[in-house]
């Protein structure tokens, strides 16, 4: 009838550009020979042979050790040699890995991540995903900084013989870096060039050519480096899994007998009545069934305004009771909360990579190789071919393997992506992937649904018109009776109206809707049609004097609908909706951005220019069909332009998905659009789409200085290092160096 349906969109990707699916599509990628710890997964779900038969099963394990692409990388492919094993999937935020076999028992599984040096400990469903991390001591770090500081002040004064300076380094080598030793070595095995594996060469080649202090501390300054950048990491990841504890463990439940006791959230059924006092959190989504209050919805819909709350209204796990006692009815598992939802969408999220981020993969897997090669290189050919000295070129080859690894380069996209997704949901946008963060930027023309999108969508019957007297009683019923079988906002308008008037009630046999036109059903024996403008002049059954009367109310801002019968128009209905106060502020938003704007909509022109112009819009279509919206953005397409789509609609669903960004309004609470969008707004408020668009400018912005950062400091360093300038300490200094200031750089994102 106009516009949109007020059901979440469903994406039917037509287009070929990279959408994120309700399920991350399974890939072949066989890890990144540079990578350090940047903990995000790369791919979340790997597909190892043929797809799951009926025989196969799920097992799921925790492994504490796992926590970036290097334990990824080597659990994939150590895995993936192994029969049975068919599906991998990565949850690198809480160290989780998903393994879909068909083998009789996980014993194999098990035994082949063991002899990685990693532990995998089966856990059951319902075990809590995150897991504390285990204490780690203090006091072999610090023995290890103690060790090399003396074996550079003995070595410095001369105040002992080369074997006390030689065995002082060994004790600091040992202490602090024995963990890189066992995990290059576990690299090399399996032919994987990452950090450990290079650190573990350059430490061992500079014992080897006597340079025993500068081991020791190249040794403990990596290792300071890992922890800091850990530490640094776990902020971002912090900000992922943190959301969860947002949720209280236990809620107040009625119980049969009417009395009221404490019960743990997760065990908790569906339609189970809790209380929440004033100042509690909620801790299950459900339906108000008693009492009144305002909501802190922050945490879902990112609103800085409290929410008033009633009977019949919804609420969601995580948000914070602020006034009133209220009583609702559960309407969603603890596991299924629309917070849960959020996590588990933003958790997947993290393995749709990034166009820069799967450049900066297959950089690194040309990189590090070409560094490993270069250096054996800087270590061989002058010596042998030019009548270099041995020790000053296998020096420089050993400085330069311990600047190879592009830690920085390959750590920076995944932080900053992570923490790009974890800001834009603490206001309330949830991205289904940092294809669409980074995507988000290159937008200049947004299209936008009218109804529930740019209005309120709840517009009410203004005008009724009887076109014959005999008919002017009976009319509003008749309508009633068919606009009561649609959830058209325009349908329940006329339907409520009727409501208030206690109208009599028909019987609608044969009921059919007529997508983007309106609705025909039988009452009392006789055919009815209740639609727009586009179906009366489709059944032909327009005049110049109706005309007039629908040109005289659309100019208005109103939709206009007809109750016909077979032989034409009996009255019609306006019905007028109001404009959001947030559309008029993001539309003015949008043009300072410099992005144009288009209402696509199903609602007579008339009214879609009288809102357009209420809200600033450039340019407004009405009357159309989906099929038409799909073509208006096709026409975008055709003139260079990149697009983004608004609605919150199924007659949306084919323009949404030809868009280069699809965006769901109000998603919160709603299992599909979280699902199924790139970007849900979690509340009707579009001023979250300019702050979409400012999060992914600042995203790209933070990318290009982070790769443009990495790239010319290794770039000068393996200059300097090729003439000699360099040390083994300056190689630490500089990695750690630079790779902290890309890590600090992508934080950024998570400030307020």
């Amino acid at each position: 009838m106009s516009d949109s349906h007020h059901t979440p969109h469903t994406h039917d990707h037509a287009h070929d550009h990279a959408h994120a699916p309700k399920k991350l599509t399974p890939v072949h990628d066989h890890g990144h020979a540079g990578s350090c710890c940047s903990g995000t997964p790369a791919p979340a779900l790997v597909q190892l042979s043929a797809a799951p038969s009926a025989d196969s099963r799920l097992s799921t394990f925790r492994i504490e050790a796992m926590d970036c692409p290097t334990e990824q990388t080597l659990i994939q492919n150590k895995l993936g040699k192994l029969a049975g094993v068919q599906q991998l999937e990565f949850n690198l935020i809480n160290r989780i890995l998903g393994v879909t076999h068909d083998l009789p028992s996980t014993a194999p599984i098990i035994d082949a991540i063991k002899s990685l040096g990693m532990q995998a400990d089966p856990i059951e469903e319902g075990t809590p995903a995150a897991a504390p991390p285990a204490k780690k001591h203090w006091w072999p770090l610090a023995l290890s900084g103690v060790g090399a500081l003396a074996a550079e002040v003995i070595h410095f004064t001369n105040a002992a013989p080369t074997w006390v300076i030689a065995l002082v380094a060994l004790v600091s080598i040992l202490s602090g870096g024995l963990t890189t030793y066992k995990k290059g070595w576990i690299a090399l095995k399996n032919l994987n060039l990452n950090i450990n594996a290079l650190m573990s060469i350059a430490v061992t080649g500079a014992i080897l050519i006597g340079q025993w202090p500068e081991a020791a501390m190249v040794m403990f300054l990596f290792t300071v480096a890992e922890l800091i950048e850990a530490k640094s990491l776990d902020r971002a990841r912090n900000a992922i899994s943190g959301l969860m504890q947002m949720t209280p463990e236990r809620a107040t439940v009625r119980q049969a007998d009417g009395s009221w006791a404490e019960r743990e959230v997760n065990s908790v059924e569906l339609g189970a009545i809790v209380r929440v006092r004033p100042g509690e959190r909620i801790g299950l989504d459900g339906e108000v069934t008693a009492g009144q209050s305002t909501i802190d919805q922050a945490p879902i819909t990112g609103e800085s305004l409290p929410i008033e709350k009633t009977v019949g209204d919804k609420v969601f796990a995580g948000t914070i009771n602020q006034a009133g006692s209220l009583e609702y009815a559960v309407t969603a598992a603890a596991s299924n909360s629309t917070l849960a939802r959020i996590i588990h969408a933003v958790e997947q999220a993290q393995g749709a990579r990034a166009p820069t981020q799967r450049f900066v993969d297959r950089f690194a897997k040309i990189y590090t190789p070409a560094v490993f090669l270069f250096a054996l290189g800087v270590a061989l050919i002058p010596p042998l071919f030019m009548a270099g000295v041995w020790f000053d070129w296998i020096y420089r080859a050993l400085v330069l393997l311990v600047v190879a690894c592009p830690c920085a380069l390959v750590i920076s996209t995944p932080v900053t992506i992570v923490s790009g997704l974890a800001a834009a949901a603490r206001k309330g946008i949830l991205i289904k992937g940092g294809v669409y963060l980074e995507g988000g930027y290159k937008l200049d023309y947004l299209a936008l649904d009218k109804t529930g999108t740019i209005t309120h969508g709840k517009p009410v019957q203004t005008d009724y018109l009887a076109l014959f007297p005999n008919v002017e009683d009976s009319a509003p019923a008749l309508a009633a009776a068919l606009a009561g079988r649609s959830d058209h906002p325009v349908s329940l308008a006329i339907a409520n109206a009727a409501v208030d008037k206690n109208l009599p009630r028909h019987a609608v046999d044969n009921f059919t809707a007529l997508t983007g036109r309106g609705v025909r059903g039988d009452i009392n024996g006789a055919t009815y049609h209740l639609g727009n403008h586009r179906l009366v002049e489709e059944l032909g059954l327009c005049s110049p004097a109706l005309e007039d009367k629908l040109f005289a109310l659309e100019k208005q801002g109103k939709s206009v609908v007809l109750l016909l019968d077979t032989s034409g128009p009996l009255a019609l209905f306006a019905v007028a909706d109001t404009v959001k106060d947030s559309s008029r502020e993001a539309i003015q938003q949008l043009h300072e951005l410099g992005i144009k704007t288009l209402m696509l909509t199903g609602d007579n022109t008339h009214t879609a220019q009288a809102i357009a112009a209420q809200v600033g819009i450039d340019q407004a279509q009405g009357d159309l069909l989906p099929t038409d919206k799909l073509l208006a953005i096709e026409a975008l397409y055709g003139q260079g332009r990149r697009v983004g789509m608004v609605g919150d609609g199924i007659n949306d669903a084919p323009a949404l998905a030809r868009a280069e960004i699809g965006f769901a309004m109000a998603a919160a609470g709603t299992d599909t659009a979280i699902e199924t969008a790139d970007v849900a707004l979690m509340d009707d408020d579009l001023r979250k789409i300019p702050a979409f668009i400012r999060l992914s400018r600042q995203t790209s912005s933070i990318l290009k200085q982070n790769i443009a950062l990495a790239l010319v400091i290794k770039a000068v360093f393996l200059a300097v290092t090729f003439l000699g300038m360099a040390t083994m300490w300056m190689a630490v200094f500089a990695d750690m160096g630079v790779s902290l200031l890309v890590v600090f750089n992508g934080l950024r994102l998570l400030r307020k």
